[in-house]
């Protein structure tokens, strides 16, 4: 096992000292602080560490971070398998079956079997600042994450809970269609309705709908919805909430995730997952969806590059993803999943400049 002591990072938020691992949600209502993160695919880890300092993200040392070759990155999904993807979820919508179904590829390269996750978001902190970017190092636990997300999946401050879902993508303020206007309220009609179920009658709101934000190399559209929950919900009741289809506690699955199921061919791990932290002690806490975000493969779960489960092969992977509607076109949305991905891969391979 890699020898790479666990910690978790969040801004200037430095955790160390593990103390617990577990995944139980309802150990985020209890004491201390928690990292955690929340796959796509259902597993969740909440990691308690001892030790919580600020400092800052530190500059990127000389070859602490040696990233794959960018010619080494290959896709799950080719262009032709993506754009038929594409087609076919708009046959889906044409039926009545779903509204929209984000379409995701995972692209992955090999890496050396000492990478360090923490190492990498050194090097996106300079060359892709996010918002909400942090490290969740657990090499024990199959849990290697950077992130460098622009969208928060949760906040919660006491029995206030806010998220800010992001549908719409571009590369200038001027190129963004009717289409992604329309993909943002349905994405905040869908929010609106997972925390409604946990909060007080009527005290759900809107108060920024479709706000452009620039982030680099692109912008994005962002609403806030924001909510009291009740006096009876804690972590738990939220996650199965907010997650889709309740996949925290394997509930049956919508229509939208059979479907993403039938066209993806690798498990998304971290990609549209949570990834965050929350301090039991003061109540409060703060959960990014999981997008821009790499991961280190170890045990073949989620890429062909590993072709030995287990078996010493290191792979980075990330998640590059769509929202499709009926407007959709397949090129188009394949450019965006382009878009999305180029900056992060070249600034993990060391080939990015700032132009």
């Amino acid at each position: 096992m890699l020898d790479l002591a666990p910690l978790a990072r969040f801004g200037d938020r430095v955790a160390t000292g593990l103390a617990d691992v577990t995944g139980d949600p309802a150990a985020l209502d209890s004491t201390g602080f928690w990292a955690v993160a929340a796959d796509y695919e259902g597993r969740l880890t909440c990691a308690r560490f001892r030790d919580v300092r600020h400092e800052p993200v530190p500059a990127p040392a000389p070859g602490a971070w040696r990233g794959p070759a960018a010619g080494d990155w290959t896709s799950s999904l080719d262009r032709a398998a993506y754009t038929a993807g594409v087609r076919r979820v708009r046959e889906h919508i044409a039926t009545g079956e779903v509204y929209q179904v984000n379409l995701c590829r995972v692209l992955s390269a090999p890496v050396t079997p000492d990478a360090d996750v923490d190492a990498l978001t050194a090097v996106l902190a300079r060359g892709n600042p996010a918002p909400y970017a942090g490290t969740i190092r657990l090499p024990g636990y199959g849990v290697e994450i950077a992130t460098a997300s622009p969208e928060l999946f949760l906040r919660r401050d006491g029995r206030i809970v806010e998220s800010g879902p992001i549908k719409g993508t571009a590369r200038t303020e001027a190129e963004l269609l009717e289409k992604d206007y329309a993909e943002n309220v349905m994405i905040v009609d869908l929010v609106r309705n997972d925390i409604g179920r946990v909060c007080a009658t009527g005290s759900v709101t809107v108060p920024d709908l479709c706000a452009v934000e620039k982030h680099p190399g692109l912008v994005h559209l962002v609403s806030t919805v924001r909510g009291e929950l009740r006096e009876d919900v804690g972590w738990p009741e939220l996650l199965d909430a907010a997650f889709p289809a309740g996949s925290i506690t394997g509930a049956p699955k919508s229509s939208a995730l059979r479907i993403i199921d039938a066209l993806e061919t690798a498990p998304r791990g971290p990609y549209c997952g949570g990834i965050g932290w929350v301090d039991a002690d003061r109540g409060v806490g703060e959960l990014a969806v999981g997008i821009r975000t790499f991961w280190i493969d170890r045990a073949g779960r989620g890429s062909p590059l590993c072709e030995e489960p287990g078996g010493g092969t290191a792979v980075l992977c990330f998640g590059a993803g769509a929202g499709i509607t009926w407007d959709s076109d397949p090129e188009g949305e394949w450019r965006e999943t382009e878009l999305k991905a180029a900056r992060l891969l070249a600034v993990a391979s060391g080939t990015y400049q700032e132009s």
